[in-house]
């Protein structure tokens, strides 16, 4: 995507001492703790109606998945607690520089650490937050060899969390989730950027690359206006939704 960011090709000893001068966070260090599975939030403690949270629930078409009509989605995490951002860096160092540099820095620290470092425009998180506010969930296949394993997902802003249908049709809300992702938007009015940190709960589930392209992807389905009509086709016309929509927007084959 054009207003994503993810560098790599910085040289180490840049990144090295830009990290050391900006970043708090030891490296063994992760800001989820996979010690929960998700579970619906207290409708009473959100002032949520339970019933406007239901994931869409005319799945009988889907043979593939076998969801049934009452098929729900958890409403909401219990959030695993991401750590606040200056427990990770320095703000007011961080306030000095660049959104560039920043950018750059942000990306470059979570290379190699189990996690997924990119940033976006603040326009493009406010359009997120719209698009999300009534269309939380969707499915992305990852393609793995000669064939796909297909991601549940939630938007629920600041953060976005993935699993595997598979464990969901299986375990329903006390499914772990595979993958987190947490939006920062500290510096989204001084610097027009949100910086987005993703963790991998399970790194058996999901390598770092895949991890990376679902998030990535997952976000344009959000972002681009002809790919988000499928988004709100599963969300508020689930009778027309069809899954192999899903696979030509991603040039794989509808196996």
């Amino acid at each position: 995507m054009q207003n994503l960011t993810s560098r790599i090709t910085r040289t180490a000893k840049a990144s090295s001492s830009l990290r050391d001068f900006l970043f708090n966070e030891a490296p063994s260090s992760s800001s989820w703790l996979p010690k929960r599975s998700f579970s619906v939030f207290s409708s009473r403690q959100h002032g949520q109606n339970p019933q406007k949270e239901a994931i869409p629930g005319d799945f009988l078409k889907w043979g593939l998945f076998g969801f049934c009509r009452t098929s729900r989605f958890a409403s909401g995490f219990t959030p695993l607690q991401p750590k606040p951002l200056d427990s990770i860096m320095d703000l007011d160092r961080a306030k000095n520089r660049s959104p560039e540099d920043l950018a750059s820095i942000w990306d470059d620290y979570h290379l190699g650490r189990g996690h997924i470092g990119l940033t976006m425009k603040a326009k493009l998180y406010r359009l997120l937050e719209q698009r999300s506010s009534d269309c939380r969930y969707f499915v992305i296949p990852l393609w793995r060899g000669s064939g796909y394993t297909t991601m549940f997902s939630q938007v629920q802003l600041p953060h976005m969390l993935f699993t595997g249908l598979e464990d969901y049709k299986a375990r329903g809300t006390q499914a772990a989730p595979y993958f987190t992702a947490s939006f920062y938007t500290e510096f989204a009015e001084s610097k027009d950027l949100v910086l987005i940190r993703g963790d991998i709960v399970f790194t058996s589930k999901l390598s770092d690359e895949e991890a990376k392209w679902l998030l990535e992807t997952a976000l344009s389905f959000y972002l681009n206006d002809v790919r988000y009509k499928l988004v709100e086709r599963f969300n508020k016309e689930t009778r027309d939704f069809e899954f192999k929509d899903v696979l030509r927007a991603l040039d794989m084959p509808d196996l």
